[in-house]
């Protein structure tokens, strides 16, 4: 599975190099933490929404912990979109290294 890390997506953004952000969380879960301009999209409506999702754009796949995620990108992949990663760690990690400010739960 491709995967981007915390550090290696920061700089992606800093270069405004950004790309897709797709946020599979539930909803109250978004609304303690969530990464600027990231689409959501809870995981168990994905199967629903994927025509709002381009399958030529890169994506970046993110949740708490990258479990959800990851099966996210996985499936995503499967239905033939070329450049979908899953954030290592999640948002937890990104908190941790990236962001020590973000709320963690």
């Amino acid at each position: 599975m491709s995967e981007i890390t915390p550090a290696a997506l920061k700089a992606r953004l800093d270069a405004n190099d950004a790309p897709i952000l797709l946020d599979v969380r539930q909803d109250w879960e978004t609304k303690l933490c969530r990464l600027a301009n990231a689409m959501h999209i809870p995981i168990e409506e994905i199967e629903f929404r994927t025509e709002e999702l381009d399958p030529a754009n890169e994506i970046v796949v993110y949740c708490h912990q990258g479990v959800r995620s990851a099966a996210v990108a996985e499936y995503l992949r499967q239905l033939g979109f070329r450049d979908v990663k899953n954030l290592a760690g999640g948002l937890d990690a990104w908190a941790r290294s990236v962001d020590p400010s973000m709320r963690r739960y």
